[in-house]
């Protein structure tokens, strides 16, 4: 994947910020695609060859470091994308999928191995308090970090959310940038 770019790559390589780099694709500078889960991505060869013509110098080597990965479990596309796009515009370079309904999560939590699950427990197929658990019971998901959003929990079913694992709980809708920074928080090495 290193020939791939996440709009926070893309800015590194070019050392602009990240918002530059959706604005250059938004206005057709730099071609790009989406992915099922609604992220940009950039071929390098697209990147680089818009950087030539720019005059923007291309980077002796690119530095490599680990990508936090990200699940998002929720059934509503428009939190999702408003999650994917809040996270994958971060300095942090987040590798973000998402899952709508709890088979898939299921799927995508053996698969992808999230450090970091944002589960929405008020959907039909989920049982959030047993999602929870099982995520913190299984020895190759146990450090996995969860973030519960719901609309209709209190404050005694968010206790017991955090007593089966939950690290974090917050009531729909909730506030972007204070879920950004504990994101962040959460995913923070020791």
């Amino acid at each position: 994947m290193e020939n791939i770019f996440t709009v926070f790559g893309a800015s590194k390589y070019c050392q602009v910020s990240p918002k530059t780099i959706i604005n250059w694709i938004d206005a057709g500078h730099i071609e790009a695609y989406r992915t099922v889960g609604g992220h940009r991505r950039i071929k390098r060869d697209d990147l680089e060859a818009f950087m030539r013509k720019q005059g923007i110098p291309l980077p002796e080597e690119e530095p490599v470091m680990e990508r936090k990965r990200i699940l998002i479990v929720d059934d509503d596309p428009i939190i999702v994308e408003t999650l994917v796009q809040a996270l994958e515009e971060d300095e942090h370079d987040y590798e973000i999928i998402s899952a709508s309904d709890g088979f898939e999560a299921g799927l995508q939590v053996n698969h992808f191995k999230p450090h970091l699950l944002i589960l929405d427990i008020m959907m039909p197929d989920i049982k959030g308090f047993e999602v929870c658990k099982r995520i913190k019971s299984e020895e190759s998901t146990r450090a996995t970090k969860i973030i519960v959003l719901s609309a209709y929990l209190d404050e005694g079913k968010f206790k017991k959310m955090k007593e089966n694992g939950a690290d974090l709980c917050f009531s729909k809708p909730f506030p972007l940038p204070q879920l950004k920074q504990e994101v962040a928080r959460l995913l923070e090495p020791v």
